[in-house]
């Protein structure tokens, strides 16, 4: 396991460059001169100069890659354009509203998901099957704003149980902070919850007719000790997978729920930076969710050693 996991350290390196020029060329490669943008038309030639050389424009393309690079393997993500400040601070401080509606996300989808597709399985000859699978797709069709615009108006405005917008951070008191979360958090994961819920329903009634569950039944186990203990468990695996890329989506998904609900997480940060033509601190995010994308699909890979005893990297 420790040999697999260097490996798979180290093979993170090349993935990381490729993706290091992907970011670098998307900004630096539209048209028009990022200076002159960031300034705007009235800007006088000695500004514009300036900050060139402040951002170091002025240089060959390649040698702005290497340096940005350089910078980055030590910590610098260099400074925002609009407010001067280290663009590592600014992502660091805007963590919290985005882990925290991606962790309260990721709770709805478990909690709601799993519990759909074990009953799927549990009555898979009833109507119970088709019509639970067909409530929870309803969310891979509905466009994530119309979905947070009809929640507003339902639950914040006609009957006003939740907030409108805004955020309460953790430490002003934890019921505030999650009352704050419910609805932008639910519309996130109205999304997933019907993938992960069909995922998790198809892995069950793949092992639900297997040989060592019919022995199981024969052996007098109950069929709610065989679906949890055996059916359930063999179906993780897929499912896991498609947990992993949801976590990573759902950092990038928060920048239109983070709009609408006015949270101040990376997700508006983003919305704002491009609007502002921030282009160190739109690098810098975009290179975050990448790196964050990698990690947790690399953790994911290890988690099917603790879900399948019979897996074994080394």
């Amino acid at each position: 396991m420790l040999q697999y996991t260097i490996r798979r350290l180290f093979s993170l390196i090349p993935v990381m460059c490729i993706v290091s020029i992907i970011v670098f060329m998307i900004i630096h490669l539209t048209p028009g001169n990022p200076a002159h943008l960031i300034l705007g038309e009235d800007a006088s030639e000695e500004s514009i100069k300036q900050l060139e050389e402040q951002l170091g424009l002025d240089q060959p393309i390649v040698m702005q890659y290497v340096n940005w690079v350089k910078d980055i393997v030590t910590g610098d993500f260099g400074q925002s354009v609009y407010s001067s400040e280290p663009v590592l601070d600014i992502i660091l401080g805007r963590l919290g509203p985005t882990f925290s509606i991606t962790i309260v996300s990721i709770i709805m989808i478990l909690v709601i998901s799993i519990p759909i597709a074990i009953a799927a399985v549990w009555k898979r000859n009833t109507l119970i099957d088709p019509l639970f699978i067909s409530i929870s797709l309803l969310g891979v069709s509905i466009p994530e704003f119309w979905f947070a615009m009809l929640l507003v108006l339902g639950f914040a405005v006609s009957i006003p149980l939740f907030p409108v917008a805004g955020y309460i951070p953790m430490a002003d008191g934890i019921f505030q902070w999650l009352y704050h979360l419910i609805l932008p958090s639910f519309v996130l994961a109205a999304v997933e919850i019907g993938l992960v819920a069909r995922m998790l329903r198809d892995g069950m009634l793949e092992s639900v007719n297997q040989d060592y569950i019919r022995t199981a039944r024969a052996k007098g186990v109950k069929e709610s000790i065989v679906l949890m203990k055996h059916v359930f468990s063999n179906a993780l695996i897929p499912t896991t997978t498609v947990i992993g890329a949801m976590v990573a989506g759902l950092l990038g998904g928060t920048v239109i729920i983070e709009t609408m609900f006015t949270i101040p997480g990376m997700g508006q940060l983003l919305v704002d930076s491009i609007y502002r033509r921030d282009y160190p601190i739109i690098q810098g995010v975009i290179l975050f969710i990448a790196v964050v994308y990698v990690i947790v699909n690399l953790l994911v890979d290890l988690l099917y050693t603790f879900l399948d005893p019979r897996i074994r990297y080394d």
